[in-house]
C-alpha cells in the first residue's frame, strides 16, 4: 500500500499536465483540482492504477463550470418545470452568447446617449401582439402580477373569483402573493360557479381592479360557470387577465387555452403571461395592455427591482424573431413512425409503443398529444438518469418509456448513445 501511494503523482504534478492546464483556463482551478483529488483517491483505494490518475482526472472533468447538467427530456412533458421549462432555440442560445459580452443594451450608438433598455425585445414583443397599446417585461409572471397589484391596488381591493385562487409551483399561492402588496382580496362566487352579478355587486370605489386568472394547472368540470373577459370589461374598473402559459395567438390544438391577442380584443386592460412556457422563450413575465397603464407599471419604483437582465432580453427577442422554438415544434409536429423504428432497431430489446404527451408547466391541463415512445426495461430508467448525458424518461406499467415528442430529432444520436452505454 505504501509503495502504491508513493507512485501516485502529486496534485501539482497532475495539474501541470498541459491538458489539465488548458482545463483550468476554461473551468477554473478549483473544479479541475476537485477532479484530480477524486482520481487520486480512487488510486489510493486500488480502483485504478497510479499511472491512470491523469487520464481519470480528465475523464472526470465537468462539462462546464456550472453544476447544472444538460439533460435529454424524454418524459413526454413539453414544458417540464423541473427540467427548466422551455428549452431555448439555437437562435436564442446564440443571442445569449452574444449578449454575454459588452452590448448596447441601454446605449444608442448613433447619438452616444442613453437609450431605452431592451428596446429590441420590446419591439419584437409588440410586433408579436400588435393589439397591445404597450408592452413591458419583468422577471416572471408572478412578478408581473406583483407589480400590477402595487400600481393598481395599493390599499384597495382586488376582485377575484373563488374558483381562480390558484396555487402555483412549490406551494406559492396567487392570493398570498397579491396580499403581500397590501391589497385586499374580495372573493366572489363559489369554487365552481361565478356570475357577472357576483362581480357587479363586489365592485365599489374601493376596487383597484378585477382580476381573472386562468386555472392553467387544474380543471373544474361538471356544474360550473364563469364569466368571459368581454363581459367583465364593462364594469368600470381596470380588468386584468393572467393567461399564465404565454400563448400569444390562438392555437388549433389548444382551443381552451387563452391567448394574449384574443384577451386584449375582448377589452382586457392588462394581460400577464410567462415567457418560458408556450411561447418557448426564457423565463420572463410579459405584460400587454393599455399604453398609459403599461407606462405606470414601467415607472413604478418596484419595476427596477423586477427588471430582467440583458441575457433574458436577448433570448426573448431572438425567440420572437427566430424560427419556431423547440416547445412550438414539439407541439406542432407529430412523431414520425419511421424515425421511431430507426431508433428502435439500434437498441436491442426495445420496442416502439404508442404514448401520450402533455403540455405541462402549468399549461393546457387535460390536453393530450398522441406520440410514440421507445420502450425499454424499467431498470434502465435510473441508469439513464445517471449517465454522462442524463436521459429522463418515465416509468409506466413496469417499462421505461422514452417519449420522442419531447426529444428533438437532432438529439437522436445522443439518445441512442446514452441508452447503449447503459445497456
Amino acid at each position: 500500500m505504501t509503495d502504491r501511494r508513493r507512485a501516485i503523482p502529486g496534485t501539482d504534478t497532475v495539474l501541470a499536465d498541459p491538458r489539465l492546464a488548458k482545463a483550468i483556463d476554461l473551468l477554473g482551478r478549483a473544479l479541475v483540482k476537485k477532479s484530480v483529488l477524486a482520481a487520486q483517491n480512487r488510486a489510493r483505494a486500488g480502483e485504478i492504477e497510479p499511472e491512470s490518475v491523469i487520464d481519470e482526472a480528465i475523464i472526470g472533468l465537468p462539462v462546464s463550470a456550472t453544476s447544472m447538467q444538460p439533460v435529454i427530456n424524454a418524459t413526454g412533458v413539453l414544458v417540464h418545470t423541473n427540467l427548466g421549462r422551455a428549452p431555448l432555440s439555437q437562435t436564442a442560445r446564440d443571442a445569449l452568447s452574444l449578449a454575454a459580452g459588452t452590448t448596447d443594451v441601454e446605449f444608442d450608438l448613433a447619438t452616444g446617449q442613453r437609450a431605452r433598455r431592451g428596446r429590441g425585445a420590446l419591439q419584437a414583443l409588440h410586433q408579436a401582439v400588435p393589439d397591445a397599446g404597450g408592452v413591458h417585461i419583468v422577471n416572471n409572471n408572478a412578478a408581473a402580477l406583483l407589480l400590477t397589484a402595487m400600481v393598481l391596488a395599493p390599499g384597495k381591493e382586488i376582485v377575484i373569483s373563488r374558483g381562480e385562487l390558484v396555487e402555483i409551483g412549490d406551494g406559492f399561492r396567487i392570493p398570498e402573493l397579491l396580499a403581500s402588496t397590501g391589497a385586499r382580496l374580495r372573493e366572489v362566487g363559489t369554487t365552481n360557479r361565478t356570475s357577472l352579478r357576483d362581480y357587479r355587486q363586489a365592485v365599489t370605489e374601493q376596487t383597484g381592479f378585477v382580476l381573472k386568472v386562468h386555472p392553467s394547472n387544474f380543471m373544474i368540470s361538471g356544474f360550473t360557470a364563469d364569466v368571459p373577459v368581454s363581459a367583465l370589461a364593462g364594469l368600470g374598473v381596470p380588468l386584468v387577465m393572467d393567461i399564465g402559459s404565454g400563448l400569444l395567438r390562438p392555437h388549433p390544438l389548444l382551443p381552451d387555452e387563452p391567448d394574449a391577442t384574443t384577451v386584449l380584443r375582448a377589452k382586457a386592460n392588462l394581460v400577464t403571461a410567462s415567457g418560458d412556457k408556450l411561447m418557448g422563450g426564457p423565463q420572463a413575465g410579459l405584460l400587454f395592455g393599455d399604453a398609459d397603464l403599461i407606462e405606470k407599471l414601467r415607472r413604478h419604483p418596484a419595476a427596477r427591482a423586477l427588471r430582467v437582465d440583458k441575457l433574458t432580453l436577448a433570448a426573448l427577442e431572438a425567440t420572437l424573431h427566430g424560427p419556431p422554438p423547440p416547445v412550438v415544434s414539439a407541439l406542432d409536429s407529430e412523431v414520425d413512425i419511421h424515425r421511431a423504428r430507426g431508433i428502435q432497431k439500434r437498441l436491442p430489446g426495445s420496442e416502439v409503443v404508442e404514448s401520450t404527451a402533455v403540455i405541462g408547466g402549468g399549461g393546457a391541463p387535460g390536453v393530450e398529444l398522441p406520440s410514440l415512445a421507445i420502450s425499454l426495461p424499467e431498470h434502465l430508467a435510473a441508469k439513464l438518469r445517471r449517465s454522462r448525458l442524463p436521459v429522463v424518461g418515465r416509468v409506466e406499467r413496469g417499462r421505461c418509456l422514452l417519449d420522442l415528442r419531447t426529444v428533438p430529432p437532432e438529439d437522436d444520436e445522443k439518445l441512442i448513445a446514452a441508452v447503449l452505454a447503459c445497456m
